[in-house]
């Protein structure tokens, strides 16, 4: 059985945006390239047709792999999200009791976790180890580099 992937609806719209991009736009453009390359004559030297081909099955991959995703979709409804503790859906703000450092994360699923735009998955070890935590809570994150300790000094809605 596979597993559900947890999806905000930002995350969602998103995934379905580049679904209907890859399908619409991109598998006409390649489909033109490689029309152009095959125009070209001998395919067993034109590397535009084969720089084609693997755009095209790269294409593909994507559409299949997001077909995926969104069969075992589990939309979390964000307004819905408990604030007494953290939950996927979450922005939080907590503090790093090592460095004295705020920081903020929003929890999502797996899918669609960026640590670059602050979003951490539910699986992440600091995501597994503060879902369920409340404000005021510290939490301990086993890293590879040791344990880790968060204080939850905030949950919000996410914005």
């Amino acid at each position: 059985m596979d597993k559900k992937n947890l999806l905000t609806y930002q995350g969602l719209q998103k995934l379905e945006s580049e679904l209907q991009d890859l399908k619409v736009v991109k598998r006409k453009e390649i489909a033109q390239k490689i029309k152009e390359a095959r125009e070209q004559g001998d395919l067993s030297e034109n590397a535009e047709y084969d720089a084609a081909k693997d755009e095209q099955r790269d294409i593909e991959a994507r559409i299949e792999e997001i077909e995926k995703i969104l069969r075992h979709a589990e939309v979390v409804v964000e307004e819905e999200v408990d604030l007494d503790k953290i939950s996927v859906g979450c922005q939080v703000r907590i503090l790093d009791c090592e460095f004295d450092e705020e920081l903020e994360y929003k929890i999502v699923g797996s899918t669609e976790a960026n640590s670059l735009k602050g979003k951490i998955s539910n699986e992440s070890p600091v995501g597994k180890a503060l879902l369920g935590a409340k404000v005021g809570d510290i939490v301990n994150v086993e890293t590879q580099a040791g344990v880790l300790q968060y204080k939850v000094l905030e949950i919000q809605r996410s914005n």
